[in-house]
Formats: C-alpha cells, sequence, structure tokens
C-alpha cells in the first residue's frame, strides 16, 4: 500500500470492481515548436533581467540627429519622435510588462491557490463561507476595479499595479484551483490515503499538490498574458507606469501621435506583445494537454 502516497498514484490505482482504470493516456509530445517558444520565452526574459547589462543605448538618451528614422545599422528598430532607440525601449519595456504579469499571479497564486485547495479538500462551512465571498468578488468586473483604484491611488508605481491586479486575481485563482482539487479529492487513492492513516497536510503537498500543479502551470501561463495583456490597456488609459519609464503598452499609447509618420514606433512593441502573448499561451495549452489526466475504460 505504500503506492499510494506517491505524486504519480492516480495511474497504479485500480478499483475494485476492474471496470475503470484511472490512469493518464499517452502523453502527447510536446513537439519542437514548443521548445521554439520555450526558447523565445526565455529569451524575454533574460532581455528584461539583464537589460542593464546588455549591448543597448539608453532608452531615455534623445539624439535630435535621428528623429522618426527608420531602421538601420546603428538603430535597429528606428528611433521615436524624440530619438529615442526604440530598440532599446521593447527590450527595457518588457521589464515592466513581464514584472507586472509575472508579479501580479504570484500574488493571485499565493493567496488563492492555498485557500482553493484548502477549501476544496475541507468542504463544510470554510469552503461554503470562501466561496460565496469569492464569487461575490467575481460577479463584479474586475477590469473596472483596476481602473477605479489606480485612477484614484496616485503617484502610480509599479509596485502599487502589481498590487492590485495580483489582488483582482485572486477569486479567479481560487475558482479555477478549488474545481480542480474537487476533481481530485473524492478520487480513490485520496480516500485510500485517509484510510491509511496519512494526515491532511501529507495528502495536500503529496497527493493533491503534485496532481493540480500541471493545471496550475498552464493557468498560471495564461494568466501572465492576460496580465500583461490588461497592463496594455491601462498604459493606453495612461493608468500604468508614468512616462518615460518604456512598457509595450506606453510605447503604443505614445505611438498614436505620430503613427502616420512613424509606423516602426507601434510596430516592433506591438509585434514584441503579440509574440510574448502567443508564446505564453501556446506553453499553457501544451503543458496543460500533455500532462492531462483521464478516466478511460479498460
Amino acid at each position: 500500500m505504500s503506492e499510494l502516497f506517491g505524486a504519480n498514484s492516480p495511474s497504479q490505482v485500480i478499483l475494485s470492481d476492474s471496470s475503470l482504470v484511472e490512469r493518464p493516456e499517452k502523453n502527447e509530445p510536446l513537439g519542437v515548436l514548443f521548445w521554439i517558444c520555450v526558447g523565445w520565452l526565455a529569451l524575454n526574459i533574460i532581455g528584461a533581467v539583464f537589460a542593464n547589462v546588455l549591448p543597448l543605448q539608453n532608452p531615455l538618451f534623445q539624439d535630435y540627429n535621428f528623429v522618426n528614422s527608420g531602421p538601420s545599422l546603428h538603430h535597429l528598430f528606428g528611433t521615436d519622435d524624440l530619438g529615442r532607440d526604440i530598440f532599446a525601449r521593447v527590450v527595457y519595456g518588457s521589464r515592466v510588462s513581464i514584472a507586472v504579469g509575472a508579479g501580479a499571479m504570484v500574488i493571485g497564486f499565493g493567496i488563492g491557490a492555498p485557500l482553493g485547495m484548502l477549501a476544496a479538500y475541507r468542504r463544510g462551512r470554510f469552503d461554503t463561507i470562501t466561496t460565496t465571498i469569492m464569487y461575490v468578488f467575481l460577479a463584479f468586473p474586475a477590469i473596472i476595479a483596476v481602473i477605479a483604484v489606480l485612477s484614484f491611488w496616485t503617484p502610480r508605481s509599479m509596485t502599487k499595479i502589481i498590487l492590485v491586479i495580483g489582488l483582482a486575481s485572486v477569486p479567479l485563482v481560487y475558482r479555477v484551483i478549488r474545481t480542480a482539487t474537487l476533481a481530485i479529492a473524492t478520487k480513490d487513492y485520496i480516500i485510500a490515503a485517509k484510510v491509511q492513516g496519512a494526515t491532511d497536510r501529507r495528502i495536500m503537498m503529496k497527493e493533491l499538490l503534485p496532481n493540480i500543479a500541471p493545471i496550475g502551470i498552464s493557468f498560471l501561463l495564461i494568466g501572465i498574458a492576460t496580465v500583461v495583456t490588461l497592463e496594455g490597456a491601462l498604459a493606453f488609459l495612461g493608468l500604468s507606469v508614468n512616462p518615460p519609464t518604456p512598457s509595450w503598452g506606453n510605447m503604443i499609447n505614445e505611438s498614436r501621435t505620430v503613427l502616420a509618420e512613424n509606423p516602426w514606433l507601434v510596430l516592433f512593441p506591438s509585434l514584441a506583445l503579440c509574440l510574448f502573448l502567443l508564446v505564453l499561451n501556446f506553453i499553457g495549452d501544451r503543458l496543460r494537454s500533455h500532462f492531462d489526466v483521464t478516466e478511460v475504460k479498460l
């Protein structure tokens, strides 16, 4: 019976009537495209983290000899209406967008995931009260709440933006993790672990968490993509970090006045944003499919 406490125990338990077996179907290969996307994601993260030490031009330096110039050897993506290097601003702008997306989801998962697991596992009054509170918050449009709070909470900073969006994401993370936990908490191997005398903490950490993790990671990546999109929308409304600090959303917003004269200013940050979102969504979807556990007939 020691197998009951392994992380892969769903694939080892056969039900007593031998009519069903709970095991993962053959995992779909991740594929070459998946690893290309992982490489692109890693490249974005490395650029954001090490932008200060990379051989990039100062994203705030204004060179009036090259105003609204096109791509060249000296300025790979061209320059904006103030003569600032667009390539450097795109790389530095990824810092804000990625930091907001990752930071907000860390807060969302740090609060929502443990509450969702605990509520689904314990059930009872705690589950009823917690779920009711979360669904009340879900009934109110999160984007409206974020815009309202950031409009009045001035001066704005990246820390405030991360905190507000992170707290707004807690109810959604709670619902996803609670639903995933409910689907697993009633499985036979969980019941058998309880019969064997395993503590609640051991069951949650050794049995529930490893089997919920693939769903959580997939949703985390998609959540980061959603938050990055939200940051871009906030920047377009003037509610993100204050200029001249670059972010992808700020750069797209700044291009509105010079779009006809300098299409490069909107093209490259938009392309960087779209590729980043596509990569995150594709990686999250492939991981979900790869680790998907289903119940199949014998």
